[in-house]
């Protein structure tokens, strides 16, 4: 944390290639292809996500965007569990999860089982296949979750301790 004040957030520019898009829908795509890069790559990740936006268009028959705009939402958590100490304990506290952090997570989320898929295919393969799944509700990103929100639906008897 600094010393001097609040740190400004950074708006991510807009994605150069969709530009039949709204800007944030646009700034979301640079975000998803920041969340894909690995060791400052950028132009592999770009290359990574807009393949996979090709297949998933051939495939779905309709806007890439749309498509992982729909998967993005289906991912995205609505509560989470923290962990909170009191009195020598620990309990998983359930909290509500803020808009830029579902996001996020969402992003984080689709990536992960994407290249977690073990079926020897490219990246582009994976990612788009993960996409489609979680555009209809299924696949290990909305399994994740559907896990996220079971364990803050049990823990629910220790809201009380939320701040």
């Amino acid at each position: 944390m600094p010393r001097k004040g609040e740190v400004p957030k950074r708006k991510p520019l807009p994605d150069p290639k969709f530009t039949d898009q709204q800007v944030d829908m646009r700034r979301r795509v640079t975000k998803f292809v920041n969340t894909v890069m690995r060791d400052g790559k950028k132009s592999i990740a770009e290359r990574i996500v807009y393949r996979a936006f090709d297949i998933v268009a051939e495939k779905a028959k309709d806007d890439p965007v749309k498509v992982w705009d729909r998967a993005l939402n289906n991912v995205q958590p609505k509560v989470e569990v923290k962990s909170r100490r009191v009195g020598g304990a620990t309990y998983q506290v359930p909290v509500d999860v803020r808009p830029d952090r579902a996001i996020a997570l969402g992003m984080r989320w689709l990536i992960g089982a994407a290249r977690d898929r073990s079926d020897g295919r490219t990246m582009q393969e994976k990612l788009a296949g993960e996409l489609l799944d979680a555009a209809a509700n299924k696949g290990n990103s909305v399994k994740k979750r559907e896990d996220t929100h079971k364990m803050a639906d049990a823990n629910k008897a220790f809201a009380h301790y939320r701040w």
